[in-house]
């Protein structure tokens, strides 16, 4: 088996989907988290409080890392292996769409900011949450409790190349998902004339939903920060 998921096109690939796919849902859960925080900055806190140096949370956080690491691993073992076998075109796909290229010869490179924007967010947030907690600090370099996330999004996303960055971030994020969500429909077989459309469709849903959710808690608090009306209508 691990010959198999090592050596085989077929079983890298598997392991980019399932990675992948575990990946996305995470996504999706740190999205609806995130959310928390422009209806309750005290509900966030608590999920914050639940998430932080708890023994669980650490198990999570280092499989998580695990996964990333895989899913980037094989990423380029994958592309490498493309282009020595078929030069510069990286992804074989089983239905052609107009539009679709440029993002699948790409997703090396979107993959590579995406990866330099979790550094980011790690720097921003992590950094300043779980990690002060586990190095038994009770506030972190900005003055902050390590479990006030709200604060901590509040002073991040008032300013505005910050704003500007994580923007970036989530739209490399949704090119790579338009494609890679449907990737791994494809790597099962489903990816043909009868299915292509309809998981294209799925993958550009999911990706706009992510998009638009992490979107909006960057400038809703960017907006608070700048503008008294909303800060007080929220």
């Amino acid at each position: 088996m691990n010959c198999f998921l090592c050596n085989s096109s077929v079983g890298k690939k598997l392991v980019m989907s399932v990675s992948g796919c575990v990946l996305v849902f995470f996504i999706l859960f740190h999205m609806s988290m995130n959310l928390t925080a422009l209806f309750s900055p005290e509900a966030y806190n608590v999920i914050c409080s639940l998430l932080g140096a708890n023994w669980y949370a650490l198990v999570a956080t280092a499989g998580l890392a695990a996964i990333v690491a895989l899913h980037f691993i094989y990423a380029i073992v994958l592309t490498l292996n493309n282009y020595r076998a078929r030069g510069s075109q990286r992804y074989e796909v089983t239905a052609k769409e107009p539009g679709v290229s440029w993002v699948s010869k790409n997703m090396l490179v979107l993959g590579f900011i995406v990866l330099g924007g979790l550094a980011l967010h790690l720097y921003n947030f992590w950094a300043k949450m779980q990690l002060v907690e586990l190095m038994g600090g009770h506030v972190n370099s900005l003055g902050y409790a390590p479990t006030d996330g709200a604060a901590l999004i509040a002073y991040t996303f008032s300013q505005w190349y910050y704003v500007a960055l994580y923007l970036a971030w989530f739209f490399a994020l949704w090119f790579h998902l338009t494609h890679g969500v449907w990737s791994m429909f494809q790597t099962v077989g489903w990816a043909n004339d009868t299915w292509y459309p309809r998981l294209k469709c799925a993958a550009n849903i999911a990706a706009t939903i992510i998009f638009l959710g992490f979107a909006a808690v960057v400038v809703v608090y960017y907006l608070k920060s700048v503008c008294p009306c909303c800060a007080g209508a929220c």
